[in-house]
């Protein structure tokens, strides 16, 4: 078995039928398994999961155990060489995991590898590839110092500034969207750390990946869309559980002095206020159009009964044309992207090459009845149900 693919689910049963369809796909031309490990959703998602996936391994806790201790318990059943920590809100492209692994077996010291996230606007997202966030680091991420004065090298260590979102190359810190190493690394580290809950134990394996003599790598020649957010509501307990995070990261591996401690505090209650308040969900424009990336009439037509709204169709040779003529008209446009005429690459190819200020996105996947996406990467997701 070369790989085993470990998604931890909580309460996001549509952006999780999506995410394994894409991880299907990606993984159809070698030896892989899947492995869903749910903690305890109030919603459909084992259903679904024994339902539409029946080769698909699901574990079912009978409790919500938290980031770290779900993907533990996926982990160590995983057979294969490789394991890829993966979200639930994620859509992998058809060559992901091929030219990662192909990557790895190139390294020599591997440590753990991140790859090029985007949101669901198409946004690159900078934690994609950090650096350890030491007291100076941390300050500069805090007070916004890194886009204050992006041209100050020792500014931009946070986000790894070294390196473009379009170069491969070694950094520190990598982020628990996507990470994918050894099955023999992870379980040397210990995997993660189960005194975290949801934050901070991405940062802890990547920093124990560097303690141990490995190199952390980010790979820029795939893309990935993290919705974020799905699994978690931005409220009192995700401020606690942020709080709880990095202090345990920073009493574990960076033994603060008294005066790093309390600023330290101070900052991570102030980042999580705005980290809270960013995460509220806040009204959108209404589409002023929408346009349909598909060969497919009668799909177009179901969506124009379901939305009420006249839909232009387009297709691959085409959609340039019809978005600058959209983009002219200066007014909210959402683009709709069928997977049953679109590869998961090419529409993850639209999100990142297309993007613009008044366009959205969603996906209609795979033999599925909903289209679903994000508009923003502070709010959780859309899912339309036709």
């Amino acid at each position: 078995m070369q790989l085993s693919v470990v998604i931890l689910n909580y309460n996001v049963r549509y952006f999780l039928e999506q995410c394994v369809l894409s991880v299907q796909k990606a993984t159809q031309n070698f030896n892989a398994e899947i492995i869903v490990v749910d903690n305890n959703s109030p919603d459909d998602s084992c259903q679904m999961i024994k339902e539409r996936f029946p080769d698909v391994i699901l574990i079912e806790n009978k409790e919500n155990l938290g980031f770290p201790k779900g993907n533990n318990i996926g982990a160590k059943i995983a057979s294969g060489k490789y394991i890829c920590i993966l979200n639930p809100d994620t859509v992998v492209a058809e060559d992901t995991f091929e030219k990662t692994l192909a990557f790895a077996k190139k390294q020599e010291n591997l440590g753990i590898i991140g790859c090029k996230l985007i949101d669901g606007t198409g946004n690159f997202l900078p934690e994609s590839k950090r650096g350890i966030p030491t007291p100076f680091v941390a300050f500069t991420k805090i007070f916004g110092l890194y886009k204050i004065f992006p041209g100050i090298k020792s500014f931009g260590k946070y986000y790894a500034s070294h390196l473009t979102p379009d170069q491969t190359g070694k950094v520190d810190i990598l982020v628990g969207a996507f990470m994918l190493m050894e099955k023999d690394l992870y379980e040397e580290l210990g995997g993660f750390d189960e005194r975290y809950f949801m934050y901070g134990e991405d940062i802890d394996l990547s920093f124990s990946a560097l303690k141990s003599g490995k190199l952390n790598h980010y790979f820029h020649e795939t893309t990935v869309i993290h919705y974020k957010g799905e699994s978690t509501v931005k409220d009192n307990t995700y401020m606690k559980r942020f709080q709880e995070g990095m202090d345990l990261f920073y009493d574990k591996n960076l033994k603060p002095s008294i005066f790093f401690s309390a600023f330290m505090k101070l900052g991570t209650l102030i980042f999580s206020f705005i980290k809270m308040f960013q995460g509220k969900s806040r009204p959108s424009a209404a589409p002023g159009s929408y346009i349909l990336i598909s060969d497919n009439p009668a799909l177009k037509e179901k969506l124009q009964q379901n939305l009420k709204k006249n839909i232009q169709i387009a297709t691959i040779e085409n959609q340039k044309a019809v978005f600058s003529q959209t983009f002219s008209k200066a007014k909210p446009t959402e683009v709709i992207l069928d997977a049953n005429y679109l590869t998961f690459k090419e529409s993850i190819h639209i999100l990142d090459t297309q993007k613009q200020k008044n366009l959205t996105f969603k996906i209609v996947p795979i033999t599925s009845n909903f289209i679903i996406g994000s508009n923003s990467s502070n709010d959780r997701g859309e899912i339309i149900v036709l």
